[in-house]
């Protein structure tokens, strides 16, 4: 013989046992980075296919070289777009190929602040080479991720218990706890970038080093929590 089902919960409780829903959210200001990244865009440009692929070759050993040399100060390098474009003639009836354009794109992360001046500049101070950066971030599994998170959990049960308290009621159980996506501090560009320069780096005449102050961080968080309460005294 066929069970009776159990009646339903309603999500909306009983005059018994009500359900309270309350948002929970925290903000942390002034969060120090950890990460800081740069795009480098290295270029070259030939008469020929060859002679631009070569060049570009040689320029982008030289930027991975640089790269290299700061050893555990970056943390990560990685060559993104590959692009080599011909160049067609502005007048003519044939497709006549005038020069080839080749650009390597980079992604470099650095994790140690004090060589990042020095880094960004003698790379603005490559041949052909752009850089735009730094973008400040906090990494993923960051401390100031979870305090944020505990915090809005925090702010979720006191204003639950507010709002029982203000009915005579009290809080029993908790029903439900939703993140809301921790949203992380953003990548910001810093106000200044490298400079382009005319020729490669090293040497006495090596640009000075940018100083570059790391931009704080702020970091979000926001959780959903039903609570069941006592019944309230109306």
């Amino acid at each position: 013989m066929d069970q009776p089902a159990a009646p339903a919960t309603l999500p909306y409780g009983t005059p018994d046992t009500p359900r309270l829903a309350v948002r929970g959210e925290a903000r942390l200001d002034e969060v120090d980075p950890e990460l800081a990244r740069l795009q480098i865009t290295v270029a070259a440009r030939g008469t020929d296919r060859r002679t631009a692929l070569e060049s570009l070759t040689r320029r982008n050993k030289d930027v991975l070289d640089l790269v290299t040399s700061y050893g555990d100060a970056i943390e990560t390098q990685e060559t993104g777009a590959f692009t080599l474009t011909p160049e067609l003639t502005a007048k003519g009836r044939h497709e006549r190929v005038r020069a080839y354009h080749g650009r390597v794109h980079l992604t470099v992360t650095v994790t140690d602040f004090t060589v990042l001046g020095e880094l960004t500049t003698r790379l603005g101070d490559t041949e052909l080479t752009t850089v735009n950066g730094p973008w400040w971030a906090l990494r993923p599994d960051s401390p100031a991720h979870r305090e944020a998170r505990q915090e809005a959990v925090r702010q979720a049960v006191r204003r639950a218990r507010e709002y029982a308290g203000a009915l005579g009621a009290s809080l029993v159980a908790l029903v439900e706890l939703a993140d809301l996506e921790a949203e992380n501090g953003t990548m910001t560009p810093a106000a200044v970038a490298a400079p382009r320069s005319r020729s490669g780096y090293g040497g006495a005449e090596q640009a000075p080093a940018l100083d570059l102050e790391p931009m704080r961080q702020t970091v979000y968080a926001q959780v959903n929590a039903r609570f069941t309460m006592t019944r309230p005294e109306l």
